[in-house]
């Protein structure tokens, strides 16, 4: 669990960060100076559905799909930020209608290919540190909740998958190559739009941000494939420095709160919270109580 919340911390401050640059008047040159936004700064459905995600490996050990929709529709505020499809799923699931009924019917049957179900797994990866494949079938378990599209749920299992690499070379103490980050999420997924996303990704390692970004795509689609590969791209490139990590989804524009949540959470789980900028942990809105914990 320390490393699940490891992992939730830079969540969350990723997500309270980059949600500070919707706000008029925030500047990412004053950032990259070392002028931080005024705090404090509050978090957003990243967060809030990532909490429950911890809540309930915490209790279980494992994801229990139920377990995690009754936690989602309890915690659910809908000024977070959340999109109109979660908030549609949610709401059915709240006033009593089966996640399972609820998560299939989102987009004409499709089910949603959103960027959601990738916004709040990496604590599972950080949790099942031991098993890159565990992490990927908790991942899985976690995104039908609300996303069943393939590419929604390829998008979880390569953060996932990806967080839980960095809990490894955490414990090994050996930072790994970008390439062997993305080496074992594409083992853990199949053809698909997110697959051929990483292996661009693999293929632009050291790349600049901007043409990475611009290629990979940078969130503003707000879909799995338009968001995991980039994410996936720094974290591998800047897993050992939590502050440029973030500093490269803000500058690469975007779904920033929500890259800056995904790679935040992968990132922290190999530097731990210490590795987040102190000023920068303290000025993000404390953490919901049902969260709490020894190691919260």
């Amino acid at each position: 669990m320390e490393l699940c919340f490891d992992s939730l911390h830079g969540l969350s401050v990723g997500d309270a960060m980059g949600a500070q640059f919707f706000v008029p008047g925030t500047s990412f040159p004053d950032l990259v100076a070392g002028r931080a936004p005024d705090s404090p700064w509050p978090w957003t459905d990243d967060t809030e559905m990532a909490c429950s995600v911890v809540t309930v490996l915490g209790v279980n050990g494992a994801i229990d799909q139920d377990d995690l929709a009754a936690a989602f529709a309890e915690h659910f505020e809908p000024y977070r930020g959340y999109g109109g499809g979660a908030v549609q799923i949610l709401r059915q699931i709240r006033n009593g209608t089966g996640w399972r009924e609820a998560s299939r019917a989102a987009f004409g049957g499709q089910g949603s290919m959103g960027n959601g179900a990738a916004m709040r797994v990496a604590p599972i990866g950080a949790f099942h540190a031991e098993s890159p494949t565990t992490a990927a079938l908790d991942a899985v378990r976690s995104a039908e909740v609300t996303h069943v599209h393939p590419e929604a749920v390829l998008g979880a299992v390569g953060v996932a998958v990806a967080a839980a690499s960095a809990g490894q070379a955490r414990h090994n103490g050996v930072r790994p190559a970008p390439s062997a980050i993305l080496d074992a999420v594409l083992d853990h997924l199949v053809d698909s739009r997110v697959k051929a996303g990483v292996e661009a990704a693999q293929r632009l390692l050291g790349a600049t941000v901007a043409e990475a970004a611009y290629l990979l795509g940078n969130g503003s689609q707000v879909l799995a494939q338009d968001t995991v590969p980039f994410t996936l791209w720094v974290a591998a490139t800047y897993l050992d420095d939590y502050r440029s990590a973030i500093l490269a989804c803000i500058g690469a524009g975007g779904d920033v709160d929500t890259t800056a949540a995904i790679v935040g959470g992968v990132v922290a789980t190999y530097t731990g919270r210490d590795g987040i900028p102190l000023d920068w942990r303290t000025s993000r809105e404390p953490l919901p109580d049902f969260v709490t914990s020894p190691f919260a």
